[in-house]
């Protein structure tokens, strides 16, 4: 009875393009779990893909699982943000969820890596729907001087999962069997009932009234569109397999490029019907805060890919405990991010919130290049990990509301989903740079530490120790030592050989990965020093005090 009132009310305010508070958090803990699923199956399959792949016995292939899932929920954003404009956002978004669902069930008992990368390509599908449509029905609903308060709950759970992706990842797939089901299925298997939970709460209670807009729908440019990114994401994953410069890479760069100028093409000639319509470039607030998101996007993947890497490498922890250790991030990152949004929505001031971030995010940045070294104790990374999360957390849920409120309410679902179509481009661009340059260089720098005399010395002096050679933690990396420094490229295939062996024999690799690692955080300086630079031409247009669905419905009222 009580849930027969309350969706009565969501409908009656739904006619009127207003909601009260409790009805905006009711639809928003069922957007908010709809999002989490999206963003933790990002991570969460990482920490335990060798565990699957075994399983699997699809090693060689591992790689493609998470390149599927990648691909499909890149490019299915902007297709999503355009039909939500059309058909409306709920149906859409309930769509997302079962095809979201389906994927994880297939997923969770495929019998081969061939099929669980065509079913994380399912999943991806999926994902990509519900990472736009859930900022964008905020936006629907909440006007934009109080969205940046819950937009940024929103991108708090996202910036959250992706931290947390590895302890859930890494304890499940530890865990052996549960209820007779192996471990690792239910990294899969767990997204079925909160994808009920969200299904059930958006069905209940997100009513939104839609205004359907006659027009065609832009098939060509999601061709297209598939034609510009798929190369790029593949060549960004596959490129140090493949050889960057190898005949399929040219063959990717070729195609790409072929597709962007078919894209803008296309999109030219279809205007207001477009997917991502070209007009919307020309508001200078829109089109800036686009190429700032995608700086963002670099500098927020690029620092989480690397960052867990130097705390399993350096620090010998687990994916499990890497999870952990980067919660200092996570702590930082929700602290900035809520309280940016409270005061943007009590002062309706946010560009300021773009200087100070990427000012902070360049401060967190240059602290681990200045203070990291293969000794450097855990709790002083910490510091400037909480430091990259500040920066970050004032950026992310700015940027969205910023693009958000520079465009008219018609075009709301295409600003966000390019929004996040450029964020999720710009992350897959800095993992592959950043990954590049770490792995490019690591064995050369491990290969420059084996010279050093204190790491000699300490390799002489554990070689010699009895008890060093009768622990068999040290065998491994013993029998890559014999080798010498041609040992070095080891570390790229697998680290493995590094827990539990002693400091001394494990000195050279750390110096090697740590030193990389600074490169990778010199570069990012560059980027974001450049979105630093750009924040400051971005324009603040004030922040509209009606939702989008308010303004549609008085725009529909005033027309009859």
């Amino acid at each position: 009875m009580a849930t027969n009132t309350s969706r009565d009310a969501a409908k009656k305010a739904a006619q009127s393009g207003t909601m009260t508070p409790r009805q905006i958090w009711i639809v928003l803990i069922g957007l908010m779990s709809g999002m989490f699923l999206a963003a933790l199956d990002q991570s969460v399959v990482g920490a335990a893909m060798r565990t699957i792949a075994d399983d699997l016995s699809g090693l060689s292939l591992q790689a493609w699982a998470t390149t599927a899932y990648l691909i499909t929920s890149t490019v299915t954003t902007p297709i999503y943000g355009k039909l939500g404009d059309i058909f409306g956002r709920r149906p859409l978004f309930m769509i997302a969820i079962v095809i979201f669902i389906v994927g994880s069930v297939t997923a969770g008992f495929a019998t081969s890596m061939a099929e669980l990368a065509g079913f994380r390509a399912l999943q991806g599908m999926g994902a990509g729907g519900l990472f736009s449509l859930a900022l964008t029905i905020v936006a629907d609903i909440v006007p934009p001087k109080e969205r940046a308060k819950y937009q940024g709950m929103f991108l708090a759970v996202f910036g959250t999962s992706s931290v947390l992706g590895p302890v859930v990842g890494g304890a499940l797939a530890g865990a052996g069997e549960i209820l007779f089901i192996d471990g690792w299925r239910w990294i899969f298997l767990m997204n079925i009932p909160i994808g009920a939970v969200s299904l059930f709460m958006v069905v209940t209670f997100l009513h939104i009234p839609h205004n359907p807009r006659p027009q065609k729908i832009d098939w060509w440019g999601a061709v297209t569109i598939v034609l510009a990114v798929v190369p790029f994401l593949l060549i960004a994953e596959q490129g140090r397999e493949w050889g960057w410069s190898s005949p399929m890479a040219i063959a990717m760069y070729v195609t790409g490029v072929f597709g962007i100028v078919s894209f803008i093409l296309i999109e030219k000639k279809m205007g207001s019907a477009a997917l991502i319509p070209l007009y919307l470039f020309k508001e200078p607030t829109f089109a800036r805060t686009q190429i700032l998101g995608f700086i963002i996007g670099v500098g927020m993947f690029g620092g989480m890919i690397v960052l867990p890497l130097i705390i399993q490498v350096v620090y010998g922890a687990s994916p499990t405990e890497a999870g952990f250790l980067m919660l200092p991030m996570v702590a930082g990152m929700m602290t900035a991010t809520i309280s940016s949004g409270r005061i943007t929505s009590k002062t309706g001031k946010y560009r300021i919130f773009f200087n100070t971030g990427t000012a902070v995010l360049f401060l967190g940045y240059l602290f681990m290049l200045l203070m990291m070294d293969a000794s450097t104790p855990i709790w002083v990374i910490s510091i400037g990990m909480v430091m990259i999360g500040l920066g970050l957390g004032q950026l992310m849920q700015t940027t969205m509301v910023a693009s958000q409120n520079s465009v008219a309410a018609r075009d709301i679902g295409v600003a966000t989903s390019s929004a996040t179509f450029f964020r999720q481009m710009g992350g897959t661009f800095g993992v592959a740079v950043f990954m590049s340059i770490l792995f490019g260089q690591v064995g050369d720098k491990i290969t420059t530490a084996f010279r050093r005399t204190d790491v000699r010395e300490g390799i002489a002096s554990a070689t010699s120790d009895p008890q060093v050679l009768a622990d068999p933690n040290n065998d491994a990396i013993i029998d890559i030592l014999q080798s010498g420094p041609s040992g070095a490229s080891q570390i790229t295939l697998d680290s493995s050989f590094l827990i539990g062996a002693d400091d001394r024999l494990t000195l050279p690799f750390r110096i090697g990965f740590v030193e990389s690692s600074l490169t990778v955080f010199l570069v990012a300086i560059f980027f974001v020093g450049a979105a630093f630079v750009i924040s400051w031409f971005i324009k603040e247009v004030p922040l509209r005090e009606k939702s989008a669905s308010q303004e549609v419905a008085d725009a529909a009222g005033s027309t009859k």
